[in-house]
């Protein structure tokens, strides 16, 4: 924004000379049949303004008005100016501003051309099955990839801009008729409180607006495919798009939505249910086998088992380290593994993850720095911890990870189960959008309970969805709410449609 008001057209030609703004001015036609324009070159699509806008006012000549602009001009979006203040802000998103001679106020005309990547396939939540495309920096793009799929009168968005500096275009997205109404309204009134200097990413936004911004654990699914967002729209969730970032931002989420893969939905429920009880399994490898390790050495010598306490106590033999810092050691080790093969790049951090790893581990063996079993089962651990399709339910087990080997090395298995209470009594008291985090278990649902595990087919999915749609059409027109027929839920759905 200006430094100064701007309450005239001289007003905001001081402005677009300021060398720092770098706005350019172009006159053309005849003097007192001119018109000037004013646009950024950065911003500015080059062939929309030569073909849209520059030549078409060379053949109209001058003396028209802003009206007879916005008629003759084939550009997609214009508007009369009605505020000198609002031009600055839209020169620099694209727009360009055309001032006819003799006029008092001229037409801002859209012209943007925002720098973007092209669709590419997903990096961070690759699968097997489905769809392979992923979401990019562009929010029209990433709209148009949801509406691709979903092309329903019912999926309903809204816009938003957040910001006083960035003023980043925002879109909220929901299907109509989902009982989501109290989700919609809470997303919609925080997104319209929001006071920031500007959002760079939909991961910013998702921690401005969670029910408990100061836990660890995430509670907005933010993804980057398609077909994950379109199926969280068909359950009744609300997303958020966000200008820049090619993550969207999907609530409420709850603690088993963070394991559970979009590529379960596209094979049998057999091997979908195996997978999930492997993840939910990997949970517990990941957060409480080096801590029972420490545990067992430190306090609790009889819950090793026999067979294993002479290779155990051979491996330790050289070991100077209690288990506590040993243990700590090693995680510490493989965090910075982790970390570093995530900042080089792809085909270098994987070299240095892998050679690293091995080269590593087997000297700090061979040094009697460590031993082998807990080599084993910090690798083990650290594998769990990538099971999760959420990056952020992956972080934030590992740290909770280092806590609880301290707690087990100060105060053995009653501070490992002391401390597993209070991050249960933590996690019953979360919410998403004021839904419980740990959903269906508390509270127990045991149909969504059963249906983690045994999927119902398809086709009841598809009738639920019909039974819905066919309960609101009855609540508009007055009619009883008992179900009907299948027959009658085809009628009722497909008039429904027709009146929205």
């Amino acid at each position: 924004m200006p430094d100064f008001t701007i309450r005239s057209f001289n007003d905001f030609k001081t402005y677009c000379s300021q060398g720092t703004n770098q706005i350019q001015s172009k006159i053309i036609g005849i003097p007192g049949e001119s018109y000037e324009l004013f646009y950024l070159h950065q911003m500015t699509n080059k062939d929309i303004l030569h073909r849209d806008i520059l030549h078409p006012l060379l053949e109209l000549g001058g003396g028209f008005g802003p009206d007879e602009l916005l008629s003759y001009l084939p550009v997609g979006a214009g508007k009369k100016i009605c505020e000198w203040g609002e031009i600055p802000s839209l020169l620099l998103a694209g727009w360009v501003y055309v001032h006819p001679a003799g006029f008092e106020k001229g037409v801002i005309l859209q012209a943007d051309q925002i720098p973007g990547r092209s669709l590419t396939s997903a990096e961070n939540e690759s699968q097997i099955f489905g769809p392979q495309v992923s979401f990019a920096e562009s929010i029209d793009q990433n709209m148009a990839l949801i509406r691709s799929i979903i092309n329903d009168p019912l999926l309903k968005t809204e816009l938003f801009t957040i910001g006083t500096q960035t003023k980043t275009r925002t879109i909220m997205c929901y299907m109509e008729g989902l009982n989501n109404n109290a989700y919609v309204a809470m997303v919609r009134t925080r997104l319209s409180n929001l006071k920031t200097d500007g959002i760079l990413d939909s991961g910013m936004l998702a921690k401005m607006l969670e029910d408990n911004p100061d836990s660890i654990f995430p509670m907005y699914f933010l993804t980057e495919r398609p077909d994950r967002t379109v199926g969280s729209l068909l359950e009744g969730k609300v997303i958020v798009l966000v200008g820049g970032s090619p993550r969207v931002m999907i609530g409420p989420s709850t603690f088993i939505d963070f394991f559970k893969a979009e590529e379960d939905r596209y094979v049998h429920w057999q091997m979908s249910a195996f997978v999930f009880t492997l993840r939910m399994l990997a949970v517990f490898f990941s957060m409480l086998l080096t801590p029972l390790y420490v545990a067992a050495l430190t306090f609790h010598y009889e819950m090793i088992p026999s067979a294993l306490l002479d290779p155990l106590s051979t491996s330790r033999a050289k070991v100077p380290f209690p288990p506590l810092f040993e243990a700590l050691l090693l995680e510490f080790i493989i965090e910075l593994l982790r970390e570093a093969g995530a900042r080089l790049p792809t085909k270098v951090g994987q070299t240095m993850g892998i050679v690293g790893g091995i080269v590593i581990g087997q000297a700090a063996v061979q040094a009697g720095f460590t031993s082998n079993l807990l080599i084993m089962i910090v690798a083990l651990g650290a594998l769990a911890s990538f099971t999760s399709p959420g990056y952020m339910m992956g972080t934030a087990v590992r740290i909770l990870r280092f806590p609880m080997i301290m707690i087990a090395g100060f105060w053995g298995g009653i501070g490992i189960v002391t401390a597993a209470s209070f991050l249960l009594i933590h996690l019953l008291r979360l919410t998403s959008l004021g839904t419980p985090y740990l959903k269906p278990f508390y509270p127990f649902d045991n149909s969504e309970f059963t249906e983690l595990f045994i999927r119902r087919p398809y086709g009841k999915f598809m009738d639920n969805l019909v039974k819905t749609f066919s309960f609101q059409a009855r609540k508009k027109k007055g009619v009883n709410s008992e179900t009907p027929d299948n027959g009658q839920n085809i009628d009722l759905f497909e008039q429904f449609q027709e009146e929205n």
